[in-house]
């Protein structure tokens, strides 16, 4: 084991012998590979880059036990060659099932491999992705799920939003130009009658899509002093739900793009939210987030 000191971070390269690596010698492993101790706000985590910092923006894609979804949408951003505009990146939560093989991955195009080993779920991967990707210099963040029912091919109207000077684009499959695909009717509901309108009370500004992860940031949004997205606070769907209004609530400039987001027309929804529990977690989350409970102190 290797121990690296950079400044005051602590981070531990080690060898993880994987049937993925082959032959690699373990000098080889530890340039590849970095243990990162948890620190305030962000989760321990491991990095496995396969790639240098090639783009000016990332696209972060949170993932747990996604199986094939997130290789054909890895496959559908190669067809349309999304690293092309942006570095891609998967926030793993500790897969078991295999999806993130190595040696695939970087067939595939991504460039760096993040691996929660810690407490918290998507919002803990985003902290993750959030501190490592402003710590390598990215000026914008992209993030879109990874079970392959967003639009990965529209990626490029992210960055040209971004690069005109907004804050935070969020996608929309509601707006002229979107399209919503087999969208559950029950989503369809509480979304259009409950969350969206809330979150936009909350934003002072319209949205129609606020349950979508797929959005972007500037890198100035994340870094301001009154937004603070890297605590613990955040932990299941908070961040998400936080950082939709905490823009236009600063003045800092937000716009809808149109997105396509597709379920299956048949079959088991992929999703990570149960019925019940899942839902009565959201309308609480909606609740501290329009009474100001994740504003920094």
């Amino acid at each position: 084991m290797k121990i690296k000191i950079f400044n005051r971070e602590i981070c531990v390269c080690a060898l993880l012998a994987t049937n993925s690596i082959g032959a690699k010698s373990n000098a080889e492993m530890e340039e590849m590979m970095e243990i990162y101790d948890r620190q305030e706000g962000v989760p321990r985590f491991a990095c496995t880059e396969f790639r240098n910092k090639e783009k000016d923006y990332v696209v972060l894609i949170p993932i747990i036990n996604e199986g094939d979804r997130i290789i054909k949408e890895l496959k559908r951003a190669d067809k349309y060659q999304v690293a092309e505009s942006a570095d891609l990146v998967i926030c793993d939560g500790g897969s078991s099932d295999g999806c993130t093989e190595e040696q695939r991955l970087r067939r595939l195009g991504v460039n760096t491999l993040l691996v929660k080993q810690d407490a918290g779920k998507q919002g803990a991967q985003l902290r993750m992705g959030i501190w490592w990707a402003l710590k390598r210099g990215y000026k914008g963040i992209i993030t879109i799920d990874g079970n392959n029912k967003d639009s990965i091919e529209d990626v490029p109207k992210f960055l040209e939003k971004l690069q005109e000077g907004y804050d935070l684009v969020q996608g929309s499959r509601f707006i002229r130009g979107g399209r919503a695909v087999n969208t559950p009717l029950i989503r369809l509901i509480s979304l259009r009658l409950i969350h969206a309108p809330v979150i936009s009370l909350t934003a002072r500004h319209r949205f129609t899509d606020t349950t979508n992860a797929y959005r972007a940031y500037s890198a100035e949004y994340l870094r301001h002093p009154e937004v603070q997205p890297l605590r613990d606070i955040f932990m299941s769907y908070e961040l998400l739900a936080y950082l939709s209004v905490r823009a236009t609530q600063l003045g800092m400039r937000a716009c809808e793009i149109p997105v396509t987001r597709a379920y299956p027309g048949n079959g088991r929804t992929p999703t990570k939210i149960s019925f019940v529990k899942g839902n009565v977690e959201l309308m609480s989350i909606l609740l501290k987030n329009l009474f100001g409970v994740y504003e920094p102190d």
